[in-house]
């Protein structure tokens, strides 16, 4: 990922690496959060600014695990976001769910902080 295009430089540049993976997928679930809220207020615009910024995110975390884990759990995480969020919901998904499998990762989190 450039550096000089993402909303969370800092992160970009090596940060989010060096993060526990539980601690990646809190952050990730803040802006999905973030992005919940703001489609039960009805603001697209707000929506896709929270689903934007939690898509970089994803994009580090893939990038952060390349090697260590399959990739095909975070690029299908990465895909039904989009489809949820952005796109046409094919696949039937709702804000909990997505929510939910963020959620999960808490308890791990809690341990590395």
């Amino acid at each position: 990922m450039q550096v000089e295009n993402a909303q969370h430089k800092e992160l970009a540049a090596g940060r989010w690496a060096e993060m526990p993976l539980a601690l990646q997928m809190l952050n990730i679930g803040s802006e999905i959060s973030r992005a919940n809220r703001w489609k039960s207020k009805g603001n697209q615009n707000q929506v896709e600014r929270a689903v934007f910024r939690a898509l970089e995110l994803i994009d580090l975390t893939i990038d952060a695990q390349r090697g260590k884990h399959s990739l095909k759990e975070f690029t299908r995480m990465r895909e039904i976001v989009c489809d949820y969020y952005l796109g046409e919901n094919i696949y039937n998904s709702t804000g909990e769910l997505i929510q939910r499998d963020f959620d999960m990762f808490m308890p791990g989190a809690k341990k590395n902080v």
